[in-house]
This record gives C-alpha cells, sequence and structure tokens, in this order.
C-alpha cells in the first residue's frame, strides 16, 4: 500500500468543464479544492480568470484564490510551496486534496520533485534581457526561447515576459534549455496521484470558449479590465493574463472592439491547444473524452472508477 499522501489533480483545456468535474468529485470523496490555475490568485480578476463564485461551489471548500493583489508577482516556486502546504493541511483533516487547474507547469512543480532554488541563476543577465525587451519587445524576445527550447515555448506565454526571460537565463548560465534541465531532475513523484485529463473534441472545445468570451463580456469583463486600468497597473505579471491585454490593447485605442474581442477568442483557443499539448507531452494522465456533455453522468462514474483504483479511496454517495 501507498503510504504517500493522496492527491487527486484535475487537468485539461480552458472551458473544458474542470471547476464542474471538480465539485462533484470533492463531493463524492470528501474533497477540498486547490485552485491549479495561476491567475485565480489575483483579486480583483474574477470575469476574465473564470474564477469560481461563491455561489456555485457548493459548499465545498476552494483555496489558492483571491490570495494576491493584481499588482504583485507570483512565481512557480512560491505555488509549489502554497499548495503543498494545503495538501498537508487538507490531508490532515481526512480528506482528499484535489488540484484542479490548467496551468501546466505549476501543477507539475507541486506534484514532482522539483528543486527550483538549484535551477541557475545570473542577474546581471537578467538585467540585460529586462532592458532587451523594452528595445525589441516581446514577441523578438519570445522567438529567441522559440528557437533555443520549443518545448518550454509551449507553455510560456510570449507576454509572459518574466518566464520567457528565466527560461532564456537557464539556457545562458547552463547550457542546457529548461527543458533539458528538467530532464536531468528525473523527479519522482511525491504523492500518490490520480492524474485526470478531461478533452474534448476541438470545433466542440473552440464553441465553448467562444460562448465563455462572450459571457464574460455580457458578466462585465470590459468593466473589470477598465478598473484595472484605471489604477494604472501596466507592467504587471497579472496583466498579462488572456483575457486582460486584449482588452487594453482596445482601452489604448489600438484595435477596436470587434478586434479586442476576436484578438481575445484566438488567443483562448490557441492557448487551450498549447495546454493540451503540453499535458499529452510532460505527465502520464489518464484522458477522458468530455465531448458529450449531455452524458456528463456516465463520465463521473467512469473517471470515479479509475480514481477509487488509482488511490483507493471510496465515494460517499452510494
Amino acid at each position: 500500500m501507498d503510504s504517500k499522501q493522496k492527491v487527486l489533480v484535475i487537468i485539461g483545456p480552458t472551458a473544458v468543464g474542470k471547476t464542474k468535474l471538480s465539485i462533484d468529485l470533492a463531493k463524492r470523496y470528501n474533497g477540498e479544492i486547490i485552485s491549479g490555475d495561476s491567475m485565480q490568485i489575483y483579486r480583483k480578476m474574477d470575469i476574465g480568470t473564470a474564477k469560481i463564485k461563491e455561489s456555485e461551489m457548493e459548499g465545498i471548500p476552494h483555496h489558492l484564490i483571491d490570495i494576491k493583489e493584481p499588482d504583485e508577482s507570483f512565481s512557480v516556486a512560491e505555488f509549489q510551496h502554497l499548495v503543498r502546504t494545503k495538501i498537508s493541511e487538507i490531508s490532515g483533516k481526512g480528506k482528499l486534496p484535489i488540484i484542479a487547474g490548467g496551468t501546466g507547469l505549476y501543477i507539475q512543480s507541486v506534484i514532482f520533485d522539483y528543486q527550483f532554488s538549484d535551477a541557475p541563476a545570473d542577474e546581471a543577465f537578467r538585467s540585460l534581457l529586462e532592458a532587451k525587451v523594452k528595445e525589441i519587445g516581446n514577441d523578438a524576445l519570445y522567438q529567441e526561447l522559440k528557437e533555443i527550447d520549443p518545448e518550454s515555448a509551449l507553455q510560456v506565454h510570449p507576454n509572459n515576459v518574466r518566464r520567457v526571460i528565466r527560461a532564456l537565463e537557464i539556457y545562458h548560465c547552463s547550457g542546457k534549455t529548461m527543458s533539458e534541465y528538467q530532464k536531468v531532475q528525473q523527479p519522482d513523484l511525491l504523492y500518490q496521484t490520480a492524474l485526470v485529463g478531461l478533452t474534448m473534441d476541438r470545433e466542440k472545445l473552440y464553441e465553448r470558449i467562444n460562448y465563455r468570451v462572450d459571457l464574460m463580456l455580457e458578466e462585465g469583463l470590459v468593466e473589470e479590465v477598465k478598473e484595472l486600468y484605471l489604477q494604472g497597473l501596466r507592467d504587471c505579471q497579472s496583466i498579462q493574463a488572456i483575457g486582460y491585454k486584449e482588452i487594453y490593447e482596445f482601452l489604448d485605442g489600438k484595435v477596436t472592439m470587434n478586434e479586442a474581442v476576436e484578438n481575445l477568442k484566438q488567443n483562448s483557443r490557441r492557448y487551450a491547444k498549447r495546454q493540451l499539448t503540453w499535458f499529452r507531452n510532460k505527465m502520464d494522465v489518464e484522458w477522458f473524452d468530455m465531448t458529450d456533455a449531455w452524458n456528463f453522468e456516465k463520465k463521473i462514474t467512469e473517471i470515479s472508477h479509475y480514481v477509487e483504483g488509482k488511490l483507493q479511496v471510496k465515494s460517499n454517495t452510494y
């Protein structure tokens, strides 16, 4: 019998249905949910991050939501520490920790034994890159990363300058790409883990993404972004999130509202594609196709059988 703490992880692209599934499974297995999304940590950024509303939680405790101000930075190493602490707390109460989210590197950093403090650093080189990006722009620096380390580039958005710079810094210091550096570490799973991946027919997923964007706009996305914009928030990590930078371009007068909406939908679809590619290449995931949403109960049964076999847990719904 595995003596490690048990953790259920639910991953998949944006809009595939992770939130609904996580709540159902939390009710079945006496669980508490830890957000695995790198942007839902920010307060005042609710609509654009598709943050769960309290009324939708159905009494299930949720963690790592609304823990940072929009002008604060947040690293993978900090996420790793916070989530591992929550896993211990939840397990200590006799409950099942459930990580649900779509930020692959963040989730991977938690369940595998990565030591971020060992990664090489060169502050002078980092400063040079920070100055360089102001001269050549985000996309040009991202292209440099893409040429050196296309695998890592898949998991980093071009506008996430901090992570692009970090990947280039590791290559500069070690001669290894971030992908190679992680492989050399050969980390082990720290927990008894069930990795549930949700997927969907691409056209159906893209329809859901487009619909979600339309719904966000109806709920007041532009007004939410405008509040941050009027506060003068500009060069910070949170504003690089999809849904915020596109509306910023509209508020800056660079694009029309229609163009901003189309850019938001397109960037969301591209992000979903990158998420799926990354998860399939990086983790040993048990995939479940959620295309037939009307057949959700059957899918829940299939997923439950996998979870119970993997974690040796029993459902409390029967």
